[in-house]
Formats: structure tokens, C-alpha cells, sequence
């Protein structure tokens, strides 16, 4: 099993590639994964804000770690290729627990966020002790013997209210993200960064590291972030959105007969 899962970590790795990303059809239970492996996608990804939502919680580390990754399981258990986790800020777990009950679901990689759950997600963890978190992780997978994926989420954006205007996030994003490189992540991810000059500076900063962008379940929006220089586009919880929206829409039809 240790061989399949440095292998599947290997894969997911290399299809990092600034200039033509990894696309992330972010899922939340195995029916989703299917399709998604279906349609030709290589890699899996979980949204922490379906899941948790699909299995009557909020986002935000508002359902227990069992729940959540007893669905990675059943979501990494339905496919073939790579399962990374959007972890959120790893559930308060220890890194070895972390690693260790990852692997247990059939993972390979995972988000881990830097907003402080534990101030109410009001700010932000200290880019040092952050830093340290990510060094731990590294250092457990390490000792697993599976070179799990990280991708460092960067919540400057979300902080500041997602500001038409992003230029005076450029610097405190670069600043996270090379102290997150620095400590062992394969790639930052300035998560709701949305305007063009802002994320190719953030990618010329970091380079030759991967950068994730999110992006509406859009083809045109992938195509510029490919543009952009990205290695990896994430939807979020941008499908279950659609899929909410298009039973609420049927539901309404059928309540109308």
C-alpha cells in the first residue's frame, strides 16, 4: 500500500506544471468523484465547504475530522487516480495524526489553510508558527514514508474582504508564500486572488513553485489562469454550487405541477 501511495503522490506532484495546470473538479462524495474521474479529469479533490455541507455541517472546520475523512475515504476508495483533501487548518490533529489518518483514507495530498479557527476565523496564524505547522507536516509525511502534497493556502485575500483593488496583497501573499515554500509545500495558494496583474506577480515571485488559483467551473476563466502562468486551478465548492442551484431549480418546477 506505502508503494501505490508514493506513487499516486509522485503522480499528483507532477501535474503541477505553471502554464498548464492541474484542474481540480472539486467533489464531495464518492458519486461526484466517479464522474469527475469519468470525465477524463487526472486528480480529485474534496471541498471542504460540499463536504461539510453534504453531510449536514458548515465549512470552516464545522464538522468533525472523523466525518471529514471518512469521506475522503469513501471518496478516494471510488476512484483510480490521486485524491488530495482540502483539510482546512487540519482539524487542531497533531501532524503525525494528520498524515497518518490521511493516508489511512487513500490520500495523497492536502490544502491546509492559515486562517485561526481557534480566534473565530477572524485573523490570521502567525506566517512564523504557520510556517512551523507546514515544516511539521513535511517532517510527518517524512516519517510515513509518502511525500504527501501540500498545498498552503494564503487567506489574505478572505482577511481583506476581497478587495476590488488586490495590488497591496501582492506583498504579505509573497511573503507567506516563500516562508510556506521554505517549509516544505509544494504550492501556495493565494486562495480568491482574482486579478490578473495581481496573480502573475505572485507567480513571478514564487517561480519556479506552483501557484493555485480558484476559478468559477468556467472554461474561459481556466484558459487565462493558464495564461497567468498557474499550475493549479481549484473550483472549490464552485460545482456544488451549480448542482445546488439546478435541483432547487427542478424542485421548484416539480412543485409547480
Amino acid at each position: 500500500m506505502t508503494n501505490e501511495l508514493v506513487a499516486a503522490a509522485d503522480t499528483l506532484r507532477s501535474l503541477h506544471r505553471p502554464g498548464h495546470p492541474v484542474v481540480f473538479a472539486n467533489v464531495w462524495d464518492a458519486a461526484s468523484a466517479e464522474l469527475v474521474e469519468a470525465a477524463g479529469f487526472p486528480a480529485i479533490a474534496t471541498s471542504s465547504a460540499a463536504v461539510a455541507e453534504a453531510i449536514g455541517h458548515t465549512d470552516h472546520q464545522g464538522a468533525p475530522a472523523d466525518e471529514m475523512l471518512a469521506a475522503a475515504g469513501r471518496i478516494a476508495r471510488a476512484v483510480s487516480v490521486p485524491v488530495t483533501v482540502d483539510a482546512e487548518a487540519g482539524y487542531g490533529l497533531s501532524a503525525d495524526n494528520l498524515v497518518q489518518r490521511l493516508l489511512a483514507a487513500g490520500a495523497v495530498g492536502l490544502n491546509l489553510e492559515d486562517t485561526d479557527h481557534a480566534a473565530g476565523g477572524r485573523r490570521m496564524v502567525d506566517v512564523r508558527r504557520q510556517a512551523e505547522w507546514l515544516a511539521d507536516v513535511r517532517a510527518a509525511a517524512e516519517r510515513a514514508g509518502v511525500p504527501v502534497v501540500i498545498n498552503a493556502r494564503i487567506d489574505v485575500v478572505v482577511m481583506a474582504g476581497r478587495p476590488a483593488d488586490e495590488q497591496s496583497l501582492v506583498e504579505p501573499i509573497v511573503e507567506r508564500a516563500t516562508a510556506y515554500l521554505a517549509a516544505g509545500a509544494d504550492c501556495v495558494y493565494p486562495i480568491l486572488l482574482h486579478t490578473p496583474a495581481a496573480i502573475r506577480q505572485v507567480v513571478a515571485a514564487v517561480a519556479p513553485a506552483p501557484v493555485n488559483v480558484t476559478c468559477a467551473p468556467d472554461r474561459v476563466e481556466i484558459t487565462a489562469a493558464a495564461e497567468l502562468g498557474v499550475a493549479r486551478v481549484s473550483m472549490g465548492g464552485g460545482l456544488w454550487r451549480v448542482v445546488l442551484a439546478g435541483l432547487a431549480e427542478r424542485l421548484a418546477v416539480l412543485a409547480a405541477d
